[in-house]
């Protein structure tokens, strides 16, 4: 039980960083100097990458979870 909820919690942060991240991203096309684009554009783009590679990790580790407790 305390696992399905350390993995909410990692997942819903992983949420908001994703979030974040498509925030950040959708911010830097507002930004007029070109240098200060280019480092919003792809430091948001890694945080979006890594939000999303987590939380696929963590939904799969749930689903992994949830059919080992099922079949017993």
């Amino acid at each position: 039980m305390i696992a399905w909820v350390q993995e909410g919690l990692l997942s819903l942060a992983c949420v908001f960083f994703l979030i974040f991240g498509v925030h950040l991203l959708i911010a830097a096309y507002g930004l007029d100097n070109p240098y200060w684009f280019v480092l919003t554009f792809f430091a948001s783009s890694l945080i979006i990458l890594i939000s999303a590679t987590l939380l696929l990790g963590f939904i799969i580790r749930m689903v992994a979870r949830y059919k080992s407790a099922k079949q017993k």
